[in-house]
């Protein structure tokens, strides 16, 4: 799976694959016709009430790809760039620095097959040593 270039059209197409689910039940679930959902495999964006329609249809929260997506390679912000002001938020905050399992076995992944060394990881997805270290301690990809 491509986290950097997200096609949600393709990513439903394959779901719906995977569960089997036939085509007269996902035009009745979204009330729409079989030319409209075939166009929905093609697009690479969909409106986030039908995505949120086909999450609950094949039962897999697509919305968590996006989130992935901008924990790996969102800037990093800058407070010299941007002066922030305590306000209130109207929408609630989350951090960013929560790495769920996926995308920590996406990371190791990549040191596992050699495609990018530690210090590129460090680099590119602005992981702290230190957190990166305690993944390969946990996984067993080095030595203690």
């Amino acid at each position: 799976m491509d986290l950097k270039n997200l096609n949600i059209g393709s990513m439903i197409k394959d779901r719906v694959a995977e569960n089997g689910i036939e085509m007269s039940r996902i035009c009745k679930f979204l009330n729409t016709s079989e030319n409209e959902v075939l166009n929905m495999y093609q697009s690479s964006s969909l409106d986030t009430e039908l995505l949120l329609r086909w999450a609950k249809l094949l039962e897999y929260d697509f919305f968590r790809l996006y989130s992935q997506h901008l924990i790996l390679y969102s800037p990093q912000s800058s407070m010299d760039y941007v002066q922030k002001r305590k306000l209130p938020d109207s929408l609630p905050v989350f951090r960013k620095s929560l790495y769920n399992k996926e995308i920590i076995e996406f990371i190791l992944d990549k040191i596992r097959k050699g495609e990018m060394t530690k210090s590129k990881v460090m680099t590119e997805y602005k992981i702290p040593k230190s957190t990166l270290y305690k993944w390969l301690h946990k996984y067993n990809l080095i030595e203690k």
